[in-house]
């Protein structure tokens, strides 16, 4: 296939084209900044400008970009970026590909499980669930990112929203800032420990795209998220468990409140999500990491 990514330099995007290119399938990114060419598309979400000439002949496209949660604090003028960046690229991508000459067969347009809201407490949720209410900064997010992609799916095009978990790779993310500390004996569990952690390995994120772009079955959200969520007291236990680290110590939150400010803090590391990966299991998707001592094995290389 022909398929274009937006998000190709981030931490999904990197190892996705890596897995897609060695399958052999053609990639083309969107990239902001300078002109279209050889595998390049350009386009900037902010200003509402795309190359749709250098999208034509595609047969797909996964959309990944969009402002990263954790990095600041949660401003107005952040949040706005937050939601903006997600909506408005991914608006602009639906009505872009819905217009082209010969459209593509699937969008597979990120989203996250934070679609489910933080204050679900112990209740398994699958993509049959119903939305938070009220939905909290996150829920509200990712529900206007998935109605972005309206355009798309009014078109015909095969369209999921792939609910993202926690994605464990030690190159960045949650993993990447909890690596050094847990290394060092520092490592504990955050809060009560009792929230639930849903995640998914790197290489599962990548199979669970490539499994989406290739099923036809496969529509609207699909979660992706490893078939055994934990909770953060379990996750801690693990994860010092495969470094061979002890983890007696709280995650103190307070500096982090003081830095990134207690709505984020909150919503990262004190709320969670219990969520299974329903309509990937039923339409055939094999995991390669089910178990977390497994996942962080495999990505740590310990």
């Amino acid at each position: 296939m022909e398929i274009a990514v937006t998000g190709s330099n981030g931490l999904i995007g990197t190892a996705l084209i890596a897995a897609l290119e060695a399958d052999g399938h053609g990639v083309r990114r969107l990239v902001r900044g300078g002109a279209s060419g050889p595998g390049r598309v350009a386009w900037d979400p902010a200003a509402g400008t795309i190359d749709a000439a250098g999208l034509e002949g595609i047969d797909a496209v996964v959309h990944l970009a969009g402002e990263g949660i954790g990095e600041k604090k949660w401003s107005p003028e952040q949040k706005r970026r937050i939601l903006d960046s997600r909506t408005s690229g991914t608006d602009l991508i639906a009505r872009t590909i819905a217009g082209l000459t010969t459209k593509p067969a699937v969008l597979v347009s990120a989203s996250a499980v934070g679609w489910y809201g933080g204050q679900r407490g112990d209740e398994v949720l699958t993509e049959a669930s119903a939305a938070p209410e009220p939905a909290d900064f996150l829920a509200g997010v990712c529900a206007a990112w998935e109605a972005a992609t309206a355009p798309a799916e009014a078109a015909g095009i095969r369209t999921v929203h792939l609910r993202t978990g926690i994605v464990l790779t030690p190159s960045g993310g949650a993993l990447g800032r909890m690596i050094t500390p847990f290394k060092l004996g520092l490592g504990g569990r955050s809060a009560s420990g009792k929230q639930w952690m849903s995640w998914i390995s790197i290489d599962d994120e990548v199979g669970a795209i490539r499994h989406a772009l290739t099923t036809d079955g496969l529509v609207g959200p699909v979660n992706a998220t490893a078939p055994t969520p934990v909770t953060n007291a379990d996750f801690t236990k693990t994860l010092g468990s495969v470094l061979h680290r002890p983890t007696l110590l709280p995650t103190p939150l307070a500096p982090l409140r003081v830095v990134y400010g207690g709505e984020l803090v909150r919503a990262l590391l004190v709320d969670g999500q219990r969520v299974l990966p329903t309509a990937l299991e039923s339409s055939g998707y094999e995991f390669a990491h089910r178990d977390l001592a497994t996942a962080l094995r495999a990505v740590t290389g310990a």
